[in-house]
């Protein structure tokens, strides 16, 4: 076991290697003569546990070596030895840094053994405070999304990576991906953090009063105006503006939205004034804004103005490894909100829901787990509850079902699903292969499904299978 490292700082060598002596049973000692060497020794040990310095030293003293050191690395802990009638200045030291102090001369050894494993214990406490308080700070903002795909795990770096500087930022991806997520978690992890987060909703405002809620406006500049009214960059002061569906601001806006992102200043609907603005820009979009340059329908200049860091979300039917997980999160979230116990799925619902396309993406495989557990009719999540556009729609390349036909009850029914079937084709052939497996005991195969006997009836009823 690798020993803790004590650095003894005296300017009289006899005094600091009778120390040294003493403490080197359970410590690796390092041993400096003055405040300066002691510092460079820091330096390059930074691992050191503990200081342990005289007070009187040739230049910088015990007191201003702890507190130099303190500076440095906060999590040090730092013994001043004074003499018996220098108490005072002890205790003073130790408002300015110092986690204890020893008097000279040091006669109980055992004492001083006590007082330094128990100054490097609290330490060793307060670097581990440090380290759990940098893993928070690096997942926070990213706890909030879901997935470990590689290409989710490409946009967490991204985002952390992007987060720390102040340039604007263009993310693109499908509705339903999570853009305004991306937003928050880059706001929560920059420098900004304790700054607003303001949202604007492009699309949602008129060309007549955009201009108005981004700039804001003097009182009197139109019709209504009864006061002055800060805009959504005023507000966003200190902290980050975030512009969703950016394409929606029409070209004679684009044009101030350059001049102010260019000089950080900005002038009020109706007034003539210069407000200087502090912010950081993220902006979203669903649509192709290179395609929209190309075609006149966005400036070019502000266009590049936004695009210095281009994070482009994946649809989820890009990462289908992350649906699993997502499942089992919404699934947890609306069972806790409807208190309700949902056990889990079952595995042939959960490959239905991996083989649709979700054209809504997330947003969309949210809303309907939600349905899904609000209309369960049991403690698990099955065939039976997912929503027939899902099962109607999904395309999938079944596996190949081993041939029915041969058994009495089959040969009656339809023809198992070709590859190219629709996944309700599918599950028609997996449950009556399962039927066929358990002897047509609707009971048995029922429990191996994983679904009710009377789902399964249904089922049978919808495809006219009487036996």
């Amino acid at each position: 076991m690798l020993k803790r490292k004590i650095l003894i700082v005296d300017d009289e060598k006899p005094t600091r290697e009778v120390m040294a002596k003493i403490l080197s049973a359970s410590y690796e000692c390092l041993l400096a003569p003055d405040a300066e060497l002691a510092l460079k020794t820091l330096a390059e040990n930074p691992d050191v546990a503990l200081l342990i310095t005289d007070y009187k030293m040739p230049g910088k003293n015990g007191v201003e070596l702890i507190k130099t050191a303190k500076e440095k690395d906060p999590s040090i802990a730092c013994i001043l030895v004074t003499a018996f009638g220098e108490i005072e200045l002890a205790v003073a030291a130790m408002k300015d840094g110092a986690d204890d102090f020893l008097t000279k001369p040091i006669t109980d050894i055992a004492q001083m053994e006590q007082r330094v494993a128990k100054a490097i214990e609290k330490n060793a406490l307060l670097r581990k405070v440090e380290e759990l308080q940098h893993e928070i700070d690096a997942r926070k903002g990213i706890d909030t999304f879901t997935g470990d795909s590689p290409a989710m795990e490409k946009i967490y770096k991204l985002i952390r990576q992007s987060a720390k500087a102040n340039a604007s930022v263009l993310i693109e991806g499908p509705s339903g991906t999570g853009k305004e997520l991306v937003a928050k978690a880059l706001h929560d992890l920059s420098p900004r953090a304790n700054g607003p987060f303001v949202a604007v909703e492009c699309a949602a405002l008129s060309p007549t009063l955009i201009e108005s809620e981004l700039f804001g406006h003097e009182k009197g500049a139109f019709t209504g105006a009864d006061k002055l009214k800060i805009g959504k960059f005023e507000a966003a002061s200190g902290g980050t503006l975030f512009l969703d569906e950016i394409t929606e601001i029409d070209l004679a806006t684009q044009v101030k939205l350059l001049r102010v992102l260019e000089s950080r200043t900005l002038q009020r609907v109706g007034g003539n004034s210069d407000v200087k603005v502090d912010f950081r820009l993220v902006a979203a979009t669903n649509r192709d804004l290179a395609a929209y340059v190309r075609e006149g329908k966005f400036r070019e200049d502000l266009y590049y103005r936004l695009n210095v860091i281009d994070i482009r979300l994946p649809a989820l039917k890009d990462r289908p490894g992350d649906i699993a997980l997502l499942v089992s999160r919404f699934t947890k979230e609306f069972a806790k909100k409807n208190d309700v116990e949902i056990k889990g799925i079952d595995p042939a619902a959960l490959k239905a829901l991996e083989a649709y396309s979700w054209p809504g993406n997330v947003r969309q495989l949210r809303n309907v787990i939600e349905r899904m557990v609000v209309l369960v009719d049991g403690s698990r999540l099955t065939m039976a509850d997912i929503p027939a556009e899902i099962t109607d729609d999904a395309a999938v390349a079944p596996s190949a079902p081993a041939p029915i036909a041969s058994s009495p009850a089959a040969a009656d029914a339809p023809a198992a699903a070709p590859a190219s079937g629709s996944l309700a084709a599918t599950e028609k052939s997996v449950i009556l292969k399962t039927l066929e497996e358990c002897g047509f005991n609707k009971t048995r195969a029922a429990e191996k499904l994983g679904i009710s006997r009377r789902t399964l009836h249904r089922k049978l009823n919808e495809w006219s299978i009487d036996k």
